[in-house]
């Protein structure tokens, strides 16, 4: 489809030509089952009873007004309606013109009714009486009279009745049915009689054709729509020896259609041909314009439109400015929605209570609290009702705005005569800002006022959850029963999800069994969390046994669940068993995702199997999203386990050049040129840590310590450990086997080190003081004793380091060491 812009609304279009494959003879395909399978009411060669009148309509008294408008009818037509106007019995009021009577004349009393039940009697009367002449006209105006007040009785017996009377149906007819029956929400029953006027070889006229369009608009079928429309245009074309002009409905009607079906090109063709062809758009065209456009987010076309009606002279009226400030307030455009506001009352438009709820509703979602009273105050005085919808947005508002007080008192004005539903939008906007209290309170008014349903149960739920008081949350789910309310499956799922996330399965699993036995089980949801939470618990064999429960009550497994499965396994290093479910999920038809390649990347790397990983990596890189981090995280630490160096270059540049290497991805690199002797390369790859600022966990710290370590640069591990030290990072294990071994080099008894591990193990208050003073001294006594040599990447010796520049450093550091200590006590 083209892109439509600002000039498409002026570029002369093809214009709207029929199917060319349809021809007049050929039924509409769309149509077909339409047609074939119901049609009109069969005739019949009795004579109906006559129509029933439920009762006998009130004699009116005649109004001057009235008689103002029957005087241009002339003759005596003025003096029949006044007759009728005034006397109950209609023989009564026309037996001076009883045998003087024309068509024209019945016709134009008909019509003139304003009560089909008057309508009726009087259609009765001519037909009891000899010598009046009732005709097809005459069956038009009194069924759509009674169609009008939906008396599809009254419709069918006169259907009847003109078959048995030899009155045959014309085009009005059809069109007249057609109409009421769409204006009367009965648009099947449309389709039905526009099926059998088809049958009967009649054609729609185009205000029939465009009720029809609007039939099929509001039924959601805009293909067979369109069908219709192009094999009405092709009959159309046929029987007028060329292409046929449409009427301002019709244009309005089509574009309509065409907008609601998303079909923004035909909408502009359309509107094009309508201005080729002179017809001049109403404001009705520019509304429904507007809104097509800017529902499809086309606001530069919105802002040609609008200028186009000033050039047409058509004045904006309520709903135009209303579709505007809907648009541009959905658009995230609050200041051109309030310009448009504030001109709607220039114009001298009075904005009605759609502007204002529109715009409030904008205020309050964007946390426009001055703005959004101010136009409150305008409302009241007005009188205007604020709607449970605006008024929810509002509490929402004052919450978010943290104005409790504002919050309590807004929902407090109102909640009197809130529904359920409202109750629940207050409930959730109070509980999903952790303010349980207020929660708790409106759920008690909704309690008291018996308006407790499960939709309010379950915010309340949500907001006890969200607090963390599971005890609360679980009393609500038990307290439904007693109120005649049944849990739903929305109720049963949250509850799993908060046990679950507590890590109580077994409470989750009992609750997953209820859901069961109500029969509200029906997707694999609920068991994914339960399943979840054991699998995190190292509860394999629940794992297992609730997997085959489900499969065996007929819930299919997701991705989403063997990826929790295949994690499972993958955390305890169980190669078959991950293997196993993977294999099922390609059984079911399932597409692998990253999450499941990431699973088996990481089970690949805890049992050293590199040429699976490699292979699932490279599918992973296949998906259309960029290789997860996780997974190249993996990869480098398992060739870094292998000492496979160029591989790992491969996919810790890739990062780096996507900017996505962190912290982990470094300090397996830095791990990897330690085990390979190469010092120089792992020393620059840790100063780019630093530089990043990637230095913040304990791994990064031991595995930078370890290499300094390994390498025979004491003084560098030492500062690493001093700046572990400053970060508040706290030492492990690893950490300390890496500092003895600083120790041991520098010459410290098994004795003192011993008695350090002592301290560390009785978690002594001043152990790390105790450590830091040792590893000083060791460090600071083994650069005046010797002297470090390097061996670097190529097996050459590098030059040793220069010990009077490390005295000076060492002397230079020492007052700031002493000063740190004083001041830590």
């Amino acid at each position: 489809m083209l892109v439509p812009c600002d000039c498409s609304l002026h570029v002369p279009a093809q214009p709207l030509t029929p199917l060319h494959n349809l021809t007049a003879s050929a039924p509409c395909k769309s149509l077909t089952f339409k047609i074939n399978a119901v049609s009109a009411p069969a005739r019949t060669s009795e004579f109906c009873p006559e129509l029933a009148v439920p009762c006998t309509v009130v004699r009116q008294t005649a109004k001057g007004k009235k008689k103002g408008n029957w005087v241009h009818y002339g003759g005596s037509l003025p003096a029949m309606l006044e007759a009728l106007d005034h006397v109950q019995d209609v023989g009564e009021a026309l037996w001076p013109w009883e045998d003087t009577l024309s068509n024209r004349e019945r016709t134009i009393i008909l019509k003139e009714q304003k009560d089909w039940r008057r309508a009726v009697e009087i259609f009765d009367w001519f037909r009891r009486e000899r010598g009046h002449e009732l005709n097809v006209i005459h069956y038009n105006v009194v069924l759509c009279a009674v169609g009008r007040a939906m008396r599809w009785d009254l419709v069918l017996r006169l259907w009847h009745e003109m078959h048995s009377c030899g009155v045959l149906p014309d085009n009005s007819t059809y069109g007249t049915l057609i109409d009421v029956c769409c204006k009367g929400g009965s648009e099947r029953a449309a389709l039905l009689w526009l099926g059998d006027m088809c049958k009967r070889g009649l054609m729609p006229d185009e205000v029939t054709m465009s009720i029809v369009l609007q039939a099929y608009k509001k039924a959601g079928e805009y293909e067979t729509a369109e069908l219709f429309f192009r094999k009405w245009s092709s009959d159309s074309s046929t029987r007028m020896e060329g292409h046929p002009r449409y009427n301002l409905y019709t244009y309005n009607t089509l574009i309509d259609t065409y907008g609601k079906a998303g079909q923004l090109e035909k909408v502009s063709d359309t509107f094009n041909q309508m201005l080729r062809e002179g017809v001049a758009p109403s404001v009705v065209t520019f509304n429904t314009m507007i809104h097509v456009w800017g529902k499809h987010h086309g606001m530069e076309q919105v802002a040609s439109l609008v200028r186009m009606m000033e050039e047409f002279q058509c004045f904006p009226d309520t709903r135009t400015y209303n579709i505007l400030i809907s648009l541009y307030r959905e658009s995230n455009d609050i200041d051109v929605a309030e310009y448009y506001f504030w001109r709607m009352k220039t114009e001298n438009l009075v904005p009605d209570v759609v502007s204002c709820r529109t715009l409030l509703y904008g205020y309050s979602i964007r946390g426009m609290v001055t703005k959004a009273e101010a136009l409150l105050k305008e409302m009241d005085e007005k009188g205007f009702v604020i709607d449970e919808y605006t008024q929810s947005s509002l509490t929402r508002m004052y919450v978010n705005a943290g104005m409790l007080e504002q919050a309590w008192r807004w929902f407090d004005r109102f909640h009197h005569q809130m529904n359920s539903e409202c109750f629940s939008a207050n409930i959730d906007a109070f509980g999903e800002k952790g303010y349980i209290v207020l929660a708790e309170k409106a759920f008690i008014c909704c309690l008291k006022k018996n308006m407790l349903n499960v939709s309010v149960c379950n915010v309340m739920i949500k907001a006890y959850g969200l607090v963390g008081k599971l005890d609360e949350a679980c009393e609500v789910a038990d307290g439904m029963e007693r109120y005649g309310i049944l849990p739903d499956y929305v109720t049963y799922s949250s509850l799993i999800q908060l046990l679950s996330t507590a890590k109580l399965p077994k409470k989750a699993l009992h609750l997953l069994k209820k859901m069961q036995a109500v029969k509200l089980l029906s997707d694999c949801v609920p068991y994914s969390v339960v399943i979840s939470s054991f699998a995190k618990n190292g509860d394999l064999r629940m794992v297992e046994y609730l997997f085959s429960e489900m499969i065996t009550s007929g819930i299919r497994a997701d991705v989403f669940l063997y990826s929790i499965l295949i994690d499972a396994y993958a955390e305890v290093g169980k190669v078959q068993q991950a293997a196993a479910y993977f294999g099922l999920m390609k059984k079911d038809g399932l597409c692998e995702n990253a999450t499941i390649y990431n699973s088996l990347i990481k089970l690949y790397t805890k049992v050293g199997y590199v040429a699976e990983a490699r292979e699932t990596y490279k599918l992973l890189g296949s998906l259309d999203t960029d290789a997860s981090l996780y997974a190249s995280n993996c990869m480098i630490d398992l060739y870094s386990d292998h000492c496979m160096v160029k591989e790992a270059c491969e996919i810790f540049e890739s990062l780096k050049a996507r900017g996505s290497a962190n912290e982990f991805s470094y300090a397996m690199m830095v791990c990897l040129y330690k085990k390979i002797g190469h010092y120089a390369v792992a020393h620059r790859i840790c100063k780019e840590m630093q530089a990043l600022g990637l230095l913040t966990q304990a791994l990064s710290y031991n595995s930078v310590i370890q290499m300094y370590v390994s390498g025979g640069r004491m003084d560098d591990a030492f500062k690493i450990f001093k700046k572990m030290l400053a970060t508040n990072t706290a030492p492990n294990d690893a950490t300390f086997k890496a500092l003895i071994a600083i120790l041991v080099r520098s010459g410290v008894t098994k004795n003192g080190i011993r008695k350090l591990e002592l301290l560390r193990r009785n978690n002594t208050h001043d152990c790390l003081r105790q450590w830091y003073r040792a590893l000083y001294s060791a460090v600071r006594s083994s650069t005046s004793s010797f002297q470090h040599n390097i061996i670097d990447q190529s097996g050459t010796r590098a030059r040793p380091f220069d010990i009077d520049n490390c005295k000076s450093r060492k002397r230079s550091t020492r007052k700031q060491v002493t000063s740190e200590l004083i001041s830590n006590g």
